[in-house]
């Protein structure tokens, strides 16, 4: 629910500053399966025009999801948070 007081605003900051403490380990990047006939899955990273990859195995597939799971709910944190602050400072009420 979106709030339109500056309490109610304030209030939704600091959740969203707790939700964002809990996260755990954030990782920017996906999980990919590579190979046609003995798929293996990695790590995909794209940084400065290059594509990085580490072999996950199998045991190391699930925290590696989670990582990135958890980098996609920062991102959306981050924008919502940028969202309230903007009104925030239009409203020239300081946090």
């Amino acid at each position: 629910m979106k709030q339109t007081e500056p309490a109610g605003m304030k209030r939704q900051v600091k959740e969203l500053q707790q939700a964002m403490r809990k996260l755990g380990p954030v990782m920017r990047g996906s999980v990919v399966v590579i190979g046609t006939r003995n798929k293996q899955p990695y790590f995909s990273l794209n940084k400065d025009k290059k594509t990085r990859l580490i072999y996950l195995g199998e045991k190391r597939v699930s925290r590696a999801r989670q990582y990135s799971a958890n980098y996609k709910r920062l991102i959306a944190i981050v924008e919502e948070m940028t969202i309230l602050h903007m009104e925030l400072l239009r409203r020239d009420v300081d946090l």
